[in-house]
């Protein structure tokens, strides 16, 4: 008596499902036998290419939780969404890297995720410092204001009027984030600085005059066309042609990497001592020291770099 055959099936990774299985004969018929190759949807064949692309997409999605948050005058909880934007744009470029699964897409994906996090974002925090100064009925970004600013007409509209240019940054963040796609140059150097080196700048600034650190605070309310100026100057930062060093370690040999380390451990004693507003402090140094560096950041990309950390 012939035996009923199992049911077979087998799922190959390049892309290819088939079953092949045979059926309980009758007598005097031959056991007939089927077999179904079928191609498999595209997004269930590169499955490991898409991990990144995970990553990525979570940065966007940490973004737009924390721009919400901004809107509603949520400080301290938006700092922490931002912080996970930072972490999953550090992790989808390791995870490329190490799955070896790098792609144009990604790379295009990543720009239009950093849009948000680190263009609207940072955007939407200079708007929130200044329309809590300029309109009465924004959430207050300055809960020790002890009276808040007199309603006026702009005030009671949806927006506030006078704070709008504070997207002037994320109009060059965007324009940046384009620019670096096309620059060949920038592999082992920035040329400007970066969007997420803007973000934590006024991050810094943004919690430091939350919990008015050190007077910052009273100063930007007392003088708000600060922080108009500092929109401007860092809007030119982000797509000067000013060489900046990546936080790189091109190899094991600590004196080829003496900008990387001595940023480092300055960044780590900014932040012990003086916290939020410590991060504002590691960004004015890293400016300082990529323009004071010209010339070693760009003779330091001629040099071969070695496998290192």
């Amino acid at each position: 008596m012939q035996q009923q055959m199992p049911v077979k099936s087998y799922f190959c990774l390049r892309g290819r499902l088939s079953f092949s299985f045979k059926r309980k004969a009758k007598p005097g018929r031959d056991t007939p036998h089927f077999e179904f190759p079928l191609r498999m949807p595209y997004f269930v064949l590169p499955m490991r290419q898409h991990i990144p692309n995970f990553f990525t997409l979570s940065n966007l999605f940490f973004g737009c939780s924390a721009l919400i948050l901004l809107l509603n005058g949520q400080v301290v909880p938006a700092a922490w969404f931002v912080l996970g934007s930072f972490l999953c744009d550090y992790a989808d470029g390791m995870v490329a890297r190490a799955l070896r699964v790098a792609s144009p897409m990604g790379r295009e994906l990543d720009s239009l995720a950093d849009v948000v996090s680190f263009g609207v974002v940072p955007g939407a925090m200079l708007y929130g410092m200044l329309a809590s100064v300029f309109c009465a009925d924004f959430p207050g970004f300055f809960p020790w204001m002890a009276d808040p600013a007199p309603a006026t007409e702009s005030a009671r509209l949806a927006i506030c009027p006078v704070a709008l240019p504070a997207f002037l940054l994320s109009m060059f963040s965007a324009y940046r984030l384009a620019k670096f796609n096309l620059d060949t140059r920038q592999k082992h150097y920035f040329m400007g600085l970066s969007t997420p080196g803007c973000t934590v700048f006024v991050l810094g600034l943004m919690l430091a005059a939350h919990n008015n650190q050190l007077g910052i605070g009273n100063l930007l309310v007392a003088q708000p066309w600060l922080l108009y100026i500092l929109t401007g100057l860092f809007s030119f930062l982000l797509v000067s042609d000013i060489p900046m060093f990546a936080l790189k370690f091109r190899s094991r040999r600590l004196r080829e990497n003496k900008m990387p380390s001595l940023f480092l451990a300055l960044s780590i004693t900014a932040l012990v001592l003086f916290k939020g507003l410590g991060l504002s402090m590691v960004i004015l140094f890293y400016i300082v020291l990529s323009v004071f560096s010209k010339n070693k950041i760009l003779n330091a990309d001629q040099a071969p770099s070695r496998p290192g950390l």
